[in-house]
Parts: C-alpha cells; structure tokens; sequence
C-alpha cells in the first residue's frame, strides 16, 4: 500500500440522503449496501475510499489496516448530525484491495474491538478476519438466460435442483485434496448438471463465513462470497456460466441467526445491536449463535439488503430461506421458562413473521420471475401464499413431513413395509396445502444418519433397487425436486465437508447404472408436462388404487394442463415381481412404457413391460380399460398412451 495514504479524514463526502437516513430508520430501505460500507469514489478528482457504519452506541470509530500500520487514532470516522448512529469519512489514496477494519469504542464501561465491515463485498480468506475494498464490476453474458428465466423459475415449469457444497463436490487428490475454485468449478459444474438434466442448483451458503465446519450456515459477511475460492468476480463467473448452459441458481441464505466471532456482528458497538439483549430472546442454544432481532428497523433493512444485494450483483434466481421455523417460534429448542411470550402471550415471533412478508414482498417487488423457498419444518399455515391472503409470502416450500415419512417408510424391511402403507399415502392429503419442493437433502446424510444408499435395507442389489425405487417415486410425487450431491451415484459414506464425492465409484456398474436412472428420471420430468405442470393442485394427481397395502403396490395418474397429457406410475415397493397385475386406466389402446426402474441399464433384473402394454376392456379399480401389468421387484414404471414403436 502506498506509504503516501493521507493521514487526514474528509468528512464533506457522502452517499447518504435526507431520504436514505429516513427509510433506514423506518426499516425500509433495501438497498442499503449502496450508501453503507466502503466505496471507491473519485472526488473532483481526488481518488479514494468512503467508509460509513452504524454504530450508533460508539463513542469513538476509526478505520484501521495496513495502510496506516492498524493505528486506531489515525483514521477517525465522524458521526452523522441526523442522530442515525452512521459515521462517515472519505480517505484519500486507497486503493482497491485495501484490508480494512473498524475500530469501535463504546460510549459504554470502555468497551474497544476491531469489528468486519457489516456490509463489506469481499473478506480476506479465513482464518483471516479484515475485510477488503472491492469493487464488483463483470460484464455479465447471461442475457438470454435473464430473458427467459421467468418460464423456468415458473411454478407449473419442471424444477430439479441439485444442492451442492462448493468444498467437497470435487477435490483435487494430486494437491492435497484442495478444493476448487470458482473458476474451476465454472469449468465442470455447468457441464455435469447439463448431462443429469438438472434444472437448478441450490448452494450451501457461499457467503463469508468463519468456520469451514459450519457449512456456511454461521455468516459473518452477509454481502461477500468466502474468499475460499476466489474472488467476487470469480464467483460471478460461475454463475454466468450456469446461466450460459441453462442452469438455474439458488443461494442459501440464513437470516435466521448468525455466529458469535468477535470480527462479526455480536455486540456490534458495545451493545447488542443486531441481536436482542436478552439471551431468552437473542441467543439461539441448539446452533449456540445469535438471534437477529428483527424488531429493529435498521435490522430489517441490513437483512433485506443483503438478499436483494445477491439478486442485484449475482443474478441469483432464487434465495433458500433457512431454518424459518427457528425464525417463526419463539419457544423453538427452548425448554419452558427459556423463552419471552409475544405480547399476546403465544409463543409466536411477531416481529419476524413481519419481517419474512417484507422480506417476500421486497424480494417479489424487485424480481418476480425468481423464487423464495423455505425450510419450514412445521405445519405453519400459508408458508407459500401471498401476504395480501395472510401468508408469510414464500414461493416454496420444502415438504419435510413427506422427505420424513418416506424415508422411514423405505427404510423399513419390504416384508414389514405393508403395515405402514398410511406413512406413504399420508402425504397427498396436504400436498397442495402449500407449493411443495420435496427434499432429499443434505440433512439427511450427517450426523450419523448414514447416506441414501446406505439407510435402503437389504443385500447390496436390494440397497441399490430400493433407491432407484425412492427416487423414482419422488419424481411421480406433486412437487418440485432435490437432491443433494453423491445421492445421484449411490455413496456409500456419510457427507464429509471436508472430502470429495466418492467419484471413483462410477466405475461400478450399479453406481453407474444409478446415476444413469437419475439422469433420464430428470429428462422424463422435464419433458413430460404431466409430471410438474400442476404440482400444486389436486386437478394433477389422481389415485388408481391407493388400498393395495398387502402387496405394497400403490398406483396413481400424473396430469397435465391439457387433458391429453396424462403419465400412469405404478411402484412396487416389494422384492417380489407381480405378473399380470391389473391397473385401472382412463382410455384404451397401447400404452407405451417411457421408464422401468428395473431395467439392466440401470442395474436392475431386467423385469418390465416390453416398452409397452395394449389396454384391454376389462374394468378394474371403477375404470373400463386395464392393463395387464408386469410390476419389477423394488421398481417403479411410468406409462403413457401412445403408440408402439
């Protein structure tokens, strides 16, 4: 850094408006990474950086880093006159690159810390904690992609997303296991997802965060991507690139709580500024982090600001909104006597279910050919409709009773599976309480809970059958789809963060065939209308025959839009092939096979239907025509009228 940097602070410069200063204290400023954190300015001619933080609790607040030899009393900042708590100051001659830090002295019992900018773009790489001036220039070539995006963001479109951590999707072995970069991921993640038929992909949270173990859910930089892999403008290369090949992206984001760190949020200024004071209120004892007090005006816009920032400067097509039943509940993980009543006295977080309508409003507003998706694990009424309705606003909403009783259904013995035929049933009575996205994700493969492939019972053949079964059928399923990463070829560990996929087991033909079945199940969704165009009304399902519990066969019809489009599935969730086993259809005539779970180019025994089946005049289950089925052990089938080929 140039040793020339001017020890003096202009305090004549600033971004921030009468109007600024008025919708940031009214909670509705959502653009608020505009006017605060650093900006490379020329001033009539004078190059530099502009700081301005909210601190209103600070008696005193400098700027410090390698430019002045991280001297606290050279680089002061000048509160505003308006009494928002914003300090201000523009310093001649740094660059971009420059590492930076606030140091705050409380007006309270003399508290001093050296604190991250709270709206900084970018961040040194952990374990190193300053931030840096950046400035987020790209030239973008995902025009088309933006032009279109509406239609493939859209409700009744096809959605198969595939959720992936950017550390462990692939590694290099050769260099110690790193792994990739932004630049590197661009290079083979757009050409893999294309190849499986993806739509989306959904990212484990890139924003900066301290501690590699936490996945990104415990963020420091609401407004950076971690530096891990690169740069900003790296990671706006990746996303380009998806955009380029068709591909969808959705960042997680978590504005349910945030960590603890000292460069971080926490007792921001000497006080408990985004969070609450009382630990019954701010303090969250599962996760052992910070609660957002969403009360706070200031805090409402910083949030909003934050999710609008990736839509703005990313192009992000969607925000995955974690943890929101933390969020909605006032008593989540606490015992009684371990959280404050609202003023009603019910255990609902008023203040938050505010601030999720704003949030859904604002994100809408600005861009309604994206989508908002919660992680809401409870029954809370009308996650995913409008607020104008009394909803929370939500496009999305990710259907865990289905992701839990389906697992617990596959992973039952076939033999014990008939006696909790009403867990796989159960879940089209609520299917289209809410827009459904159904989830195999990420939480299901830690912690001890095994992966996919390893939870499925039986030998090594049934293992691989059962999955093939399970994501057939979650493909029939009303609702949008995803899958976390290594799921799609069958691995046999546990989720390890700090590892790669076990990509080596492809060379395997069940893993093969496997991810073989993944890749076509994606290219019948996303061609047949019948199969995501109405996910979100009963009008697009049917049951055939939902009481064959002794067989643990279920059948059902997938309808689309237009009345000719109908996909018949059929599952056998038993190792016992059924032969000529009768199933009610609307119409008569061939109905061709379009996928067989069993097939050997799957990995299966090679039970099917010979590409098809010639419905007869025999009435079965209050239909006139049937077809004479032959059901593959552990499988699934889907037919469609047609013609033999």
């Amino acid at each position: 850094m140039d040793t020339a940097i001017a020890d003096h602070v202009r305090y004549d410069v600033s971004l921030l408006t009468d109007h600024d200063i008025y919708l940031f204290k009214e909670g509705n400023h959502y653009r608020l990474y505009r006017k605060l954190g650093s900006h490379l300015l020329d001033v009539n001619g004078v190059k530099g950086v502009l700081f301005a933080l909210w601190a209103p609790n600070a008696e005193q607040v400098s700027v410090i880093g390698d430019f002045n030899g991280w001297r606290s009393e050279s680089h002061l900042l000048k509160p505003r006159w308006d009494g928002s708590g914003i300090w201000e100051g523009f310093i001649p001659g740094l660059e971009q690159g420059t590492i930076y830090k606030y140091h705050i002295v409380s007006r309270f019992n003399g508290y001093q810390v050296d604190k991250g900018d709270p709206f900084a773009v970018r961040w040194e790489e952990p374990p190193r904690t300053a931030s840096m001036v950046w400035d987020l220039e790209y030239p973008w070539q995902d025009g088309p992609w933006l032009e279109s995006r509406h239609g493939r963001n859209s409700l009744d479109g096809p959605m198969a997303i595939y959720e992936l951590h950017l550390g462990s999707w692939r590694r290099v072995p050769e260099e110690g296991s790193r792994f990739l970069s932004y630049r590197e991921m661009a290079e083979q993640l757009p050409d893999y997802l294309v190849k499986m038929n993806y739509t989306h992909v959904e990212l484990l949270p890139v924003m900066e965060h301290p501690f590699f173990g936490s996945w990104g859910y415990q963020t420091t930089g609401y407004f950076a991507p971690t530096s891990r892999y690169g740069s900003p403008q790296d990671f706006m290369y990746l996303v380009d690139r998806l955009h380029q090949a068709g591909i969808g992206v959705i960042l997680d984001w978590v504005p349910s709580h945030f960590p603890s760190d000292q460069h971080g949020l926490s007792y921001f200024d000497g006080t408990y500024l985004f969070e609450h004071a009382d630990r019954k209120q701010g303090f969250h004892p599962e996760w052992n982090s910070y609660i957002f007090n969403y009360s706070r005006h200031e805090v409402r816009s910083f949030l909003i600001s934050s999710a609008l920032f990736w839509l703005d400067h990313y192009h992000a097509d969607g925000l995955r909104v974690d943890a929101v039943a933390s969020m909605l509940y006032l008593d989540y993980a606490r015992n009684e006597g371990e959280w404050i009543p609202n003023q009603y006295g019910g255990k609902e977080n008023i203040d938050a279910i505010q601030f999720l309508r704003k949030l859904n409003e604002a994100v809408y507003g600005e861009y309604p050919d994206t989508q908002t998706i919660a992680e809401e694990s409870t029954a809370w009424p009308m996650v995913s409709r409008p607020t104008y309705l009394g909803g929370l606003g939500f496009g999305i909403k990710w259907n865990m009773g289905w992701m839990h009783d389906t697992l617990f259904y596959l992973t039952r013995d076939p033999v014990f599976r008939k006696y909790h035929h009403d867990q796989l049933t159960f879940s089209i009575w609520y299917a289209f309480y809410e827009n459904f996205v159904l989830p195999l994700s990420h939480d299901e493969v830690v912690h001890g809970k095994g992966s996919l492939l390893g939870k499925m019972p039986g030998d090594d053949w049934q293992k691989f059958a059962n999955l093939r079964t399970l994501f057939g059928y979650m493909y029939a399923h009303p609702g949008k789809k995803l899958m976390f990463m290594g799921g799609e070829i069958g691995q046999w560990r546990e989720w390890a963060h700090d590892e790669s996929l076990e990509w080596h087991l492809l060379q395997f033909a069940p893993h093969a065939g496997l991810q073989r079945w993944v890749e076509d199940l994606n290219k019948l969704y996303r061609s047949e209308p019948a199969l995501h165009e109405v996910d979100f009304s009963n009008e697009g399902f049917e049951w055939v025959d939902v009481h064959d519990w002794e067989q643990s066969v279920i059948s059902f019809l997938r309808k689309g839009k237009n009345p000719e489009e109908v996909v018949l599935v059929v599952c056998n969730f038993t190792p016992v092939p059924r032969l000529n086993y009768r199933v009610g259809v609307p119409r008569g005539g061939y109905w061709q096979e379009l996928l067989c779970s069993d097939a050997e180019l799957y990995g299966g025994s090679g039970y099917g239907n010979l590409g098809g089946v010639e419905a007869a005049p025999v009435p079965a289950q209050g239909r006139y025509h049937s077809l004479p089925l032959t059901l593959p052990p552990l499988g699934v089938v889907f037919l469609k009228p047609g013609s033999p080929t």
